[in-house]
């Protein structure tokens, strides 16, 4: 098939690429100057770990057919170097990913958030009616073992599409890339300020992703946002536009019920946002030939991408969940549909700001009422964090005036962190942990056995 070399292959989409291109075939090597988990265990799994951490220029010759770049590197890489001085072809990811599907249906899930969760119902329909696709997701998914798989025969290909950029040498989006036939947009909520300065660009960005379907395609949007509304509404690209929203739905005893023409369909996720993805989700299935009833059926049994509102403890009295809130909108969302399932719990809400954009203080404003309708909220940051280093300074006050609520506890010590949630005795309780991060590395397995015996 030949031979690619993978610089900065410890990301989490770089990884599983290689991996999925190995299996089909490819001579794969790689490099990076650091690995974290999962990617360093699956990579030694594959055989794929580099022999040494760092950068080498050796890795880097004619013999190469293709490298691709991860956007952990930098402009200055020696094996970048070697490789532009060489004349090798370089691709992003995302680039590359449109070479080897130009011939396939490219169905595009885009958004500030939702676009895991829309990307993971999406294929858990599908295998569940085995229906064949490649895929493209950014994060693990109960049923697949990795998170790319490509082929020559399938028809289909479903992309997560991410805003960010495609690489260290390319500063364009990485959902421009791939030329969607099908896109769907879940919302638009300002992030990434390291790069899009302004709510107005960032916003911008989604308004020429839709300059790029295909004519002819076709895009999905949400609604119920009133800029992804806005955007598509005025957009004068040469595509279908079909709206969705919320499902007709109620909630029962803490569990909530689709109400359709099948009767009344038992979901194991939960919230508004969620009940929206899922719509979103069966718009594209519709597109793809899957009947409403057989999405029903299928979506019944899907539990939710890993760390999405996951509950990974309930014994009826406590609750423990999980969840990847990343931004301001995601972490209200996921507060209220918590507070609106399990209505009986108290709720303790933990959230962890960890991105660039929560430690600049022009942005942290934006979190002010996100955690409103939680019983006791607590905000953690690790002074650890090396984004601490390159941004404004953050301190308690400006936490404090940013989230403004009276109640609010804030700790910036993972161990002290651990030891107050440790130390809380918990009934009927539930304890909401939500981060794009790790909470500084806390046990949470050992938090959890806690909780399990209703201390």
């Amino acid at each position: 098939m030949g031979n690619v070399h993978f610089i900065s292959i410890g990301g989490s989409v770089m990884h599983s690429l290689a991996i999925s291109l190995k299996k089909i075939g490819y001579n794969v090597s790689g490099s990076d100057d650091k690995l974290y988990e999962p990617s360093a265990s699956r990579l030694k799994l594959h055989g794929l770990y580099p022999n040494s951490l760092g950068w080498d220029t050796n890795n880097i010759n004619d013999n190469l057919d293709f490298v691709i770049l991860g956007m952990h590197a930098k402009k200055d890489n020696p094996e970048l170097l070697k490789a532009q001085n060489l004349g090798l072809d370089i691709y992003s990811y995302p680039d590359f990913i449109f070479k080897v599907s130009q011939t396939k249906t490219r169905i595009v899930i885009g958004g500030s958030h939702g676009k895991t969760s829309i990307t993971s119902m999406i294929l858990h329909v599908l295998q569940n009616n085995n229906i064949k696709v490649d895929y493209v997701l950014g994060a693990q998914l109960d049923g697949f073992e990795n998170t790319v798989s490509l082929s020559d025969d399938n028809e289909f290909i479903i992309i997560e599409g991410d805003e960010y950029l495609s690489s260290p040498i390319d500063s364009s989006p990485k959902f421009f890339k791939y030329k969607a036939n099908i896109a769907l947009i879940s919302g638009i909520s300002w992030d990434h300020i390291n790069v899009f300065e302004s709510p107005q660009v960032y916003a911008n960005q989604f308004s020429l992703f839709l300059d790029t379907i295909v004519d002819g395609g076709v895009v999905v949007y949400n609604e119920l946002d009133s800029t992804v509304k806005d955007i598509v509404i005025n957009s004068q690209s040469f595509v279908r536009k079909i709206e969705y929203n919320l499902p007709d739905y109620n909630i029962s005893d803490n569990q909530i019920f689709i109400n359709s023409d099948e009767g009344q369909i038992p979901l194991q996720i939960f919230g508004k946002h969620n009940l929206s993805n899922l719509e979103g989700a069966r718009k594209i299935c519709s597109l793809l030939g899957v009947f409403d009833d057989v999405f029903y059926n299928s979506i019944s049994s899907f539990k939710g991408a890993s760390n999405r509102l996951q509950i990974i403890h309930n014994d009826q009295k406590n609750l423990l969940i999980r969840d990847f809130a990343h931004s301001p909108s995601k972490l209200k969302a996921s507060v209220d549909a918590v507070r609106e399932t399990f209505t009986d719990s108290f709720i303790i809400a933990v959230y962890e700001l960890h991105t660039f954009s929560s430690f600049n203080s022009n942005f942290i404003n934006q979190y002010s009422a996100t955690l409103d309708n939680c019983d006791l909220p607590i905000v953690f940051f690790d002074k650890k964090n090396n984004k601490l280093d390159s941004s404004d300074t953050i301190n308690n006050e400006i936490i404090s005036n940013a989230f403004n609520i009276p109640n609010l506890i804030i700790i910036d010590n993972a161990d002290d962190l651990f030891s107050y949630l440790f130390s809380m005795e918990y009934n009927k309780t539930c304890l909401l942990l939500m981060s794009s991060g790790n909470f500084g590395s806390m046990d949470i397995d050992k938090l959890k056995s806690h909780i399990s015996n209703g201390n």
